[in-house]
């Protein structure tokens, strides 16, 4: 039976990334919005682990382990922080609030999993996450295929890359609108996966950009946001050339059927292949 993993975060983008990481190596996640509901949910049913944002609006990391180390039942539950740690003192103040241990941040997708069976029973953990603790980089699958991750926010970056990769996809990546034109001069790609909104010039310039280059124009083209929800936005990216306009959150197997679909399109992904989905 999976260990039921309780994640608090107020990030969206982090809280879909830590909860995506641990149901790909077979956990059972849970998550919550903020540390109020947080503790509700850790009340209504049993827990393995319980892992909590420190830097969150109205009740805080802190309270939420003042809360949890009360509560007879909860307080043996490990409770594990994922924090910046960015001042001097920061992680005795965790370890004295009552956390177990912590995860720094960024979240490395390569090393989450591992650091949170850290504080899992032996009988907790999955033999998935066992064989992705050793390295394995050099027997990825590959589909001999490329996709060009353009994003500001580096969360969101890896979050692709954790979802894709592991479906032998190749990612590039940039974090805005003349990185990524740069990167996709400078290398072959079978498909942009852009944002809307990034620092600077929107994903709208960027597409305007790719499909004036003659040299990409042909590449297919999609966005994913999670700020730009209404028609007209949809409506927009379309009208630009965009061959899907994808809102966040969206679940990885479906992110990935859109892609498969898009590359089938554009004769890039043979009919039956399914990227070793």
């Amino acid at each position: 039976m999976p260990a039921h993993i309780l994640i608090i975060e107020d990030n969206r983008a982090n809280l879909e990334l830590m909860s995506y990481l641990l149901g790909a190596f077979g956990y059972d996640p849970h998550t919550a919005g903020d540390g109020a509901t947080g503790v509700e949910i850790a009340r209504e049913r049993p827990f393995d682990l319980i892992v909590c944002d420190i830097h969150m609006p109205g009740v805080d990391g802190y309270e939420v382990a003042r809360r949890l180390k009360a509560d007879p039942v909860l307080r043996a539950v490990p409770l594990v922080a994922v924090t910046a740690l960015a001042m001097v003192g920061d992680r005795d103040r965790v370890l004295a609030a009552g956390f177990d241990g912590y995860i720094a941040k960024p979240i490395d997708p390569e090393t989450f999993v591992v650091r949170v069976e850290e504080y899992l029973r032996h009988e907790h953990r999955t033999a998935a996450a066992h064989a992705r603790a050793a390295p394995a980089a050099a027997n990825k699958p590959t589909n001999g295929l490329t996709i060009l991750v353009v994003d500001n926010l580096s969360v969101n970056r890896d979050l692709a890359c954790s979802i894709l990769e592991p479906h032998g996809y190749r990612v590039l990546t940039a974090d805005g609108v003349d990185q990524g034109l740069a990167v996709a001069r400078g290398h072959a790609c079978d498909l942009i996966l852009s944002d809307v909104c990034m620092t600077g010039e929107s994903g709208y310039d960027f597409i305007r950009a790719v499909k004036a280059d003659g040299r990409l124009a042909a590449i297919p083209f999609v966005f994913i946001t999670s700020t730009m929800l209404e028609e007209n936005d949809r409506v927009t990216g379309l009208c630009l050339g965009a061959a899907r306009f994808l809102c966040r959150p969206i679940e990885p197997d479906a992110l990935l059927a859109e892609l498969e679909a898009c590359l089938r399109a554009a004769g890039r992904l043979a009919l039956g292949d399914d990227s070793d989905r």
